[in-house]
């Protein structure tokens, strides 16, 4: 059970280039599931922190949130290491949820306490559908994976193929809260700053 597993996972990086694929490696953790407290299913823990440019060093998932999607409603409640949870399981206007949601890791700490580059690709999508706000931008390098049943016991793999679903979701729907980066040394790091939009 120490092994590492890695899913295939679409990075949006933020300097503009186009997203592609990438490994994101998972690791067995202690940590109760936010999402499904009673499953009983060994829980992994994502490591899109590789990904992330510019975050804060030795934080682990402290440095980063995630966005577990509901392409249509956003849910808050349970936490991971300190994480909102917010589901992506449907577009807007979708009767069903999807089979395989989507969970977006964005980072949160900096390594020096500034705000994360916009994120390039993703916010001339937002100028494409007139959505972009600079307080709601998606920031830094962006990770989207593909889970079933929750996004830290049953991930799978994502494929290219997921894009199209993706941009018309960015295209509407901003950061899911100002990231506000702070200081790694500013002490409460395990209390991630969100302020709802």
């Amino acid at each position: 059970m120490d092994q590492l597993v890695s899913f295939e996972a679409i990075l949006f990086p933020s300097d503009g280039r186009n997203p592609h694929m990438v490994p994101l490696t998972t690791s067995p953790t202690a940590v109760q599931d936010p999402l499904a407290p009673y499953s009983g299913l060994p829980v992994r823990m994502p490591h899109p922190e590789v990904y992330m440019d510019y975050i804060a060093e030795g934080l682990g998932s402290r440095a980063w949130s995630y966005h577990v999607s509901n392409l249509r409603t956003v849910f808050r409640g349970a936490h991971i290491g300190g994480m909102p949870d917010q589901l992506v399981e449907a577009l807007d206007c979708m009767n069903k949820k999807f089979t395989h949601p989507y969970v977006i890791f964005y980072p949160i700490v900096s390594r020096d306490g500034m705000p994360f580059p916009v994120n390039k690709f993703i916010r001339e999508i937002q100028i494409q559908g007139k959505s972009f706000r600079e307080a709601t931008a998606w920031r830094g390098n962006i990770i989207v994976a593909k889970y079933r049943e929750s996004p830290f016991t049953s991930m799978v793999n994502g494929s290219i193929a997921d894009f199209p679903i993706l941009r018309n979701y960015f295209l509407t729907h901003g950061a899911p809260c100002e990231q506000i980066p702070l200081h790694v040394n500013q002490g409460h790091v395990n209390v991630i700053h969100s302020a709802s939009h």
